[in-house]
C-alpha cells in the first residue's frame, strides 16, 4: 500500500469537524471548526497506517468534502 492523499475541498466544506475527530493525528480545527493540517494547503499526505481512518472520513463527511487518491 502506498502513501495517499486526502483532499479537503474548501467549497463543499462547511467545518462539522467529523474528519477532525477521525484524523486527528493529521488534522485540527481552526478557530471556525474547519479542518486545517500544519504544514499542507488542501492536500494532505496520508500514511499508510492512517489509511483506513482516512477512508472513514471520507466515506462518513456529510458534504462529500473529502476524497482520497
Amino acid at each position: 500500500m502506498t502513501e495517499k492523499s486526502l483532499h479537503i475541498d474548501w467549497i463543499a466544506c462547511d467545518g462539522r469537524g467529523l474528519c477532525t475527530e477521525l484524523l486527528s493525528e493529521l488534522l485540527e480545527r481552526d478557530e471556525w471548526g474547519y479542518p486545517r493540517a500544519l504544514g499542507y494547503g488542501s492536500d494532505v499526505p496520508v500514511p499508510r497506517q492512517l489509511q483506513d481512518a482516512a477512508r472513514d472520513a471520507v466515506a462518513l463527511c456529510p458534504r462529500l468534502a473529502l476524497t482520497l487518491s
